[in-house]
């Protein structure tokens, strides 16, 4: 004969509050180490220059041309690819500042119109003070 002794079998369990513990922790983790850098989505091939850089004072006006020849205006692309639009983007971003350096950071890939187009409309948008973005050449 059996006898009771009055406790209840233990029954298995999974404890999901330490699971969701942990995975907190990760995603805090991941959350405070991880650097957003908008400029290293765009892999830019410089060309390359034997000139030395000059740097000049204040914030730049930063214009990117990729190798498809799509314009990028500080961190927004200029969806289309005239004259036209891409002056306003500039007059938008740059507001009144025409003294203002700009720098035109195109890829070595880049078609040349791209480039040009770029330069004429910031010639029509009144920029003066215009440099391109080089690397240095390599040395063998």
């Amino acid at each position: 004969m059996r006898l009771s002794t009055g406790r209840v079998p233990d029954e298995p369990e999974i404890n999901l509050v330490s699971l969701i513990d942990v995975v907190f922790c990760l995603i805090i983790f991941l959350v405070v180490t991880t650097t957003f850098d908008q400029r290293s989505a765009l892999k830019l091939v410089l060309p390359q220059s034997q000139a030395n850089s000059e740097v000049d004072p204040g914030e730049p006006l930063t214009i990117l041309v990729d190798a498809e020849g799509r314009f990028f205006i500080g961190n927004d692309e200029v969806l289309k690819r005239d004259v036209g639009s891409l002056r306003e983007a500039i007059t938008r971003v740059a507001g009144e500042d025409r003294e203002r350096p700009v720098v035109l950071r195109a890829d070595a890939r880049t078609p040349h119109q791209s480039v040009v187009t770029a330069m004429d409309a910031l010639g029509q948008a009144g920029f003066r003070k215009i440099s391109i973005a080089t690397t240095p050449e390599a040395t063998p």
